[in-house]
């Protein structure tokens, strides 16, 4: 029989549990064997966003044919759960203070094993609040790791859907930066609020208006978070030439 490839969830896990990786026995069942985008606690505001998280989700499997389910999860970064989900969320509407050494560590080790963090400033800030904070921590979590701009060529934009650009709720900056760890990015960082234009009120309206593109901005905004969490899930299979059909067969 072929031995079917590991998954990053695998992956993930079997780092975490330093424990050996069996060969064809990779497959996860029920609700691990599906999209759930975890979220990172911090001492500041870190939940504003969590209904454009849930949508994301929904949109990542209605583009797609990812398996999802439209959560939410949040977690302390110290907690060896992150080893659980491929994809991890850090927002954040203002400062917030220093994380623990436990969570640096372990933040660490989620990034050097395979996860894949994307970081939001849903203040839009720029040297500042959430900014600040932000990359006081990412010097302690990946000191060899610089924030560098993401160029248009990445992967990235081309994952799912064909893009040059990274609006989010905002377009203060019209690039992403990203901490590498090898030809990887492990980190991804907006400063245009993406999960903003994502978000909805409990009525269902988006909740916030997208500025200065409108309706069109937020569409590109929804793309973006798609070939994000493709990239999370596939990293650099574009670039490698490996075809996914299963997942590209609702491509649009």
């Amino acid at each position: 029989m072929p031995v079917r490839p590991l998954s990053r969830r695998t992956l993930l896990l079997g780092s975490a549990a330093l424990v050996p990786l069996l060969s064809g026995r990779a497959l996860a069942f029920g609700e691990k064997s599906r999209f759930i985008p975890a979220v990172a606690r911090h001492g500041g505001r870190w939940d504003t966003r969590l209904s454009g998280l849930r949508r994301i989700t929904w949109e990542l499997q209605r583009r797609t044919s990812v398996e999802v389910l439209p959560d939410a999860r949040p977690f302390a970064l110290s907690s060896p759960e992150l080893f659980d989900y491929p994809f991890l969320y850090l927002g954040g509407d203002g400062a917030f203070p220093p994380f623990s050494d436990a969570e640096v560590e372990n933040l660490r080790r989620y990034l050097t094993f395979g996860g894949f963090l994307l970081a939001d400033a849903n203040d839009g800030s720029d040297g500042e609040g959430f900014d600040a904070s932000f990359r006081r921590e990412m010097a302690r979590v990946l000191p060899q790791s610089p924030l560098t701009p993401v160029p248009s060529t990445h992967v990235v934009f081309k994952s799912f859907f064909l893009l040059d650009s990274a609006p989010g709720r905002l377009l203060n900056k019209p690039q992403l930066l990203a901490a590498n760890l090898g030809k990887r990015a492990a980190v991804m960082y907006s400063q245009n609020d993406l999960a903003g234009a994502w978000n909805r009120s409990e009525a269902g309206d988006y909740e916030f208006d997208v500025s200065p593109g409108g309706e069109p901005q937020r569409e590109l905004a929804v793309r973006l978070g798609v070939n994000l969490c493709m990239y999370a899930l596939c990293l650099d299979y574009k670039d490698d030439a490996v075809h996914l059909p299963l997942i590209l067969n609702k491509r649009r």
